[in-house]
């Protein structure tokens, strides 16, 4: 029986690779290396983060006129919607129909009045009490200057009411602002206006 210590360990041959077309056979004699194992302590990443963006060194100064990071253009803001002027042109409307439309209404009425009480007015002595029997033959036209006063009275406040409304809500604010305007002077036209033709109607009897 032979001693072990004879016959030396011999080096296994590496197992013939078969040939492909992608990877052809080795030269005769070649013996693979070793199988690539990473070293010791060292762990592979769990997964793969993409960078955010990208961050200059630290230190490091843009040259001048360098452009900056790009930016998307600001959309303008939409503006409040448009309200109508509806409210406003009413109340300029109503107000206008109160004034002007009593202003004529009384003049008609006030030299007809005048015209038909100026004679008996001039014969009565000057500082008399006043006879209100003398307004007889004309209370038709005494009583249509009245119900027109109170007629723009009501129009002027209803004018002066909703123009306040229109200009707080911004409905027609230019409008409603000549309507609160000309309906408060309403008043003073009528009035105005009552007293020239009486007047006129009194130097026309």
């Amino acid at each position: 029986m032979s001693d072990p210590a004879d016959h030396p360990p011999q080096t296994p041959r590496p197992a013939p690779q078969t040939p492909s077309p992608d990877f052809p056979a080795p030269p005769p004699g070649h013996v693979a290396g070793p199988a690539y194992a990473p070293p010791a302590g060292y762990a592979a990443p769990v997964g793969y983060a993409a960078p955010v963006g990208y961050a200059p060194p630290a230190g490091y100064v843009a040259p001048a006129g360098t452009p900056g990071p790009y930016t998307p253009n600001p959309q303008p803001a939409a503006g409040p919607a448009r309200r109508g002027r509806g409210l406003g042109l009413v109340a300029l409307i109503v107000a206008l129909t109160a004034t002007v439309g009593a202003a004529i209404v009384v003049a008609v009425a006030a030299f007809g009045i005048g015209l038909g009480t100026g004679a008996e007015i001039a014969s009565r002595a000057f500082g008399a009490d006043f006879d209100w029997s003398i307004l007889t033959p004309v209370r038709g036209r005494v009583l249509l200057a009245e119900s027109t006063f109170w007629l723009a009275t009501a129009l002027g406040v209803w004018a002066l009411v909703q123009g306040i409304v229109a200009i707080v809500r911004g409905r027609g604010r230019g409008l409603a602002i000549a309507a609160v305007v000309v309906a408060a002077i309403g008043p003073v036209v009528f009035f105005v206006v009552l007293q020239a033709f009486l007047t006129a109607g009194y130097a026309a009897a």
